[in-house]
């Protein structure tokens, strides 16, 4: 009946329900089911435009409208993030610094900007507190520290963790908004003390550190609101992962030429290095 209404020869029908699919139906299966496994692989973090640059790095080539046409004909969707809810401003003239950064987030090379903030995570019915140091140059995070308060003692520990690990000069500028931890004494003291200049965004003005936040956005929206987490452990746990292996060695960074923080500063002293030797 289907052949006659559509004017369609019986045999003509089943020689082509038969027929085995083609070079390019084969070769599009191929890459259908490596972009499952990217997308999966990856916990649901990546969109089109960083599957497409995964696979490449592969050996699969592919476009990411293709990987885009695919994905929606899958109903594969990265996590997106919500529009940022910001709180009022701590007004106080005590320790505030210029906005010394000026919105001017790129870096030429490491250790010569940084960007700090902290931000609430919600555990069952409490919260914890992440503070995080992150460089301009490569958008890796060398401090981070997690604790059930935000009081100064927590970004002063991001800052020292991201000291010890980073051979700094006198001039490193550190920006952060004017919140009261980081207008804090034993906090201004450590900054002067490794010859680290001040910097603070404008009051209530969230976009003068607009990395920082960029980079809160993506780790709620690619672990914390994911992850939906019971337990202070269990943050504990995935945050580590999230930043210290997930982030900086493989999240491929659209600000750095889709590589990874930790690649990029390896491309970098590589580079330096025949540079020097040259």
């Amino acid at each position: 009946m289907m052949c006659r209404l559509l004017n369609v020869s019986r045999s003509g029908f089943y020689t082509w329900e038969k027929r085995p699919e083609s070079p390019r139906q084969q070769k599009r299966g191929r890459v259908s089911e490596a972009i499952e496994a990217v997308f999966y692989g990856f916990k649901k973090r990546y969109g089109a435009p960083r599957i497409a640059m995964e696979l490449n790095a592969q050996g699969v080539n592919c476009c990411v409208n293709h990987v885009a046409k695919i994905m929606r004909e899958k109903g594969l969707r990265a996590r997106n993030g919500k529009t940022f809810r910001y709180r009022a401003p701590i007004e106080s003239k005590t320790n505030v610094s210029d906005n010394l950064l000026a919105r001017r987030f790129e870096a030429n090379q490491p250790n010569r900007k940084w960007v700090s903030d902290i931000t609430y995570i919600k555990v069952s019915r409490n919260w914890l507190y992440l503070a995080v140091v992150l460089d301009l140059f490569s958008r890796k995070v060398i401090g981070w520290a997690l604790d059930s308060h935000m009081r100064e003692g927590l970004p002063l520990e991001a800052l020292n963790m991201a000291v010890s690990c980073r051979e700094i000069e006198k001039g490193v500028l550190l920006h952060s908004d004017r919140g009261v931890q980081y207008r804090g004494h034993e906090y201004q003291e450590a900054l002067k003390a490794n010859g680290i200049h001040c910097s603070m965004s404008r009051t209530g003005n969230c976009w003068d550190n607009a990395v920082m936040e960029s980079f809160f956005s993506r780790l709620k929206v690619e672990l914390i609101y994911a992850e939906n987490y019971r337990t202070v452990e269990e943050v504990h746990a995935g945050v580590f992962e999230y930043i210290e292996v997930f982030y900086n060695k493989q999240r491929r960074h659209s600000a750095i030429g889709y590589t990874s923080p930790h690649e990029y500063e390896k491309r970098y002293d590589q580079l330096t290095v025949s540079t020097f030797c040259g």
